[in-house]
């Protein structure tokens, strides 16, 4: 692979005129705010008009046909205003940027970031910059959702410092974090969580059956350098050569931080700020280990998605940006009182008022999708055309894939789909043959590859204020032309190269099989 961009393609070619169509008719649609709005008025009268309709399907969560919930009854209507502030303020993202956001700021008014990057690019050839933004991508997932408030605007910086697109950084970022989100070298929460609602499903068919948490470990581990791989050549072939030709960053954008020499405090505020994050990871690390830790689950795991570690990811982040950006920002002498911190803190609170606003109407839909069970009423009818259609079993895969990568579309959150999708998913492909491990592989990587393309995504609108900081005039239009060209490669190309790891036989993680039963 050549290490730098290519040319912009031509104006006219296939691929810029349908980026640019759907460019064009994304950014038609209303402000993502109102979308979750009018997705939320949908969602009540399609519940009014479907709740006196009897399904024959079965819901396998209950064992009882669905019932879709109308919310337009009086109970449902004045629950709903009874709950409204409970509902906003449980929204789980809500909390996760804010709260990081608060350390995460601090060190940035400090110029501790900019200092790094001085650093990052010093060592770090412009040219390689795509594959390890995509990679700290990917590595991000073992923090939960801290890829979306870190390394997102991250890869937006150090791009536009080095000259390059900053738009172009944001999305190999996002291709690494949400595009990636099931191709990582690290193990990470989402490994037993999957596991947790896989095995119950494997358990309707063989009682007693056990999932290993890691049963897709190595399978997730080596997808990392595929992904890595896309997100290289799409970025730089791709998506940064038609930014440059079509979308220039705005003249009075934020300014790159300056590539020049170190002045000597910074040099020094950045050696004492790294010193103090690097003995916080020490004193964090200390902490684990004893098999008696507190932050261990009651097993005695610290992957598990219950252990205290793992809920205390977002926390830790704020702490380990926190420390070090006060250090920082007082060694350097660009915090001089302690009053200086916390308008550091307000002034990334005010870069966030518009998601605070854009959250409101998400949490209100996100909770009326689920209250209705039309979520529900869609997975199951999806799963149940798959089953009719009695396909061999590589396109059983990839009609799996591709389905999830669908219902993905409308329903954001990982967990709750599988909650819905196992149950059905898992039973039936063991009847023919079909391994519990790598049903879930296949659901992994059809979740992963449209996460980047759905303005229904809760992070997807914070994308957008991330880019709008280099480009003003940036939409939800703008945003998914950029994406799907990541979107469509991760789902053909991931999907075949799952087919072939299954053809070769490579192991898929501890404990896993291919076939049902093992054999």
């Amino acid at each position: 692979m050549e290490s730098t961009p290519a040319q912009a393609p031509e104006k006219n070619s296939l691929v810029n005129r349908l980026l640019g169509g759907i460019e064009k008719v994304g950014n038609k649609l209303p402000d993502p705010a109102i979308l979750f709005f009018f997705s939320l008025v949908i969602v009540w009268i399609l519940s009014a008009l479907l709740s006196p309709v009897e399904f024959a399907d079965i819901d396998p969560r209950s064992g009882e046909p669905i019932q879709v919930t109308s919310l337009l009854t009086g109970t449902a209507l004045t629950a709903f205003l009874a709950n409204m502030v409970t509902i906003f303020t449980s929204f789980a993202p809500l909390g996760v940027v804010l709260v990081a956001m608060l350390g995460v700021g601090v060190a940035d008014e400090a110029g501790y970031f900019n200092t790094s990057i001085k650093l990052l690019l010093g060592k770090t050839s412009t040219a390689f910059l795509t594959p390890v933004v995509v990679l700290v991508g990917l590595i991000s997932h073992s923090a939960v959702d801290a890829g979306y408030v870190l390394v997102i605007p991250l890869g937006g910086i150090i791009f536009y410092a080095a000259g390059r697109h900053p738009l172009a950084g944001i999305a190999a970022a996002f291709a690494g974090v949400s595009g990636g989100f099931s191709a990582n070298p690290v193990p990470s929460a989402i490994d037993p969580l999957l596991q947790g609602f896989t095995q119950p499903a494997a358990q309707i068919v063989a009682a007693g059956m056990e999932v290993n948490p890691l049963n897709n470990y190595f399978f997730t581990s080596i997808s990392s350098v595929l992904i890595i791989a896309l997100g290289w050549f799409i970025t730089d072939r791709i998506i940064e050569p038609r930014l440059n030709a079509n979308t220039p960053v705005d003249k009075d954008a934020e300014e790159s931080p300056d590539m020049g020499k170190f002045e000597s405090r910074e040099r020094k505020a950045f050696w004492w700020a790294t010193g103090t994050l690097l003995l916080g990871l020490v004193l964090l690390t200390l902490s684990l280990l004893p098999g008696g830790s507190p932050f261990r689950d009651e097993s005695g795991s610290l992957n598990s998605f219950s252990a205290p570690i793992m809920q205390s990811i977002v926390p830790l982040i704020f702490l380990l940006f926190l420390i070090p950006g006060v250090v920082y920002g007082y060694v350097s002498g660009v915090f001089k009182k302690s009053k200086d911190i916390i308008d550091a803190m307000t002034k990334a609170m005010e870069g966030m008022a518009y998601y605070v606003v854009m959250a409101f109407f998400c949490a209100l839909f996100v909770h009326a999708f689920g209250a209705s069970n039309i979520g529900a009423l869609l997975a199951v009818k999806g799963a149940a055309v798959l089953k009719a259609m009695s396909l061999p079993g590589w396109m059983t895969i990839i009609g799996i894939v591709f389905l999830t990568a669908f219902v993905n579309l409308f329903v954001g959150s990982a967990s709750a789909k599988w909650a819905l999708l196992a149950p059905i998913f898992v039973p039936i492909l063991m009847q023919v043959g079909i391994s519990p491990d790598l049903t879930q592989a296949a659901y992994r990587v059809g979740d992963s590859s449209s996460n980047i393309i759905t303005p229904l995504m809760p992070y997807f609108p914070l994308v957008v204020v991330y880019c709008q900081r280099y480009v003003k005039n940036t939409g939800i239009g703008t945003l998914t032309s950029i994406m799907i060209p990541y979107s469509v490669a991760f789902l053909v190309i991931w999907t075949l190269f799952l087919l072939l790891y299954w053809t070769l036989g490579i192991p898929l993680g501890l404990g896993a099989n291919y076939g049902y039963p093992a054999g």
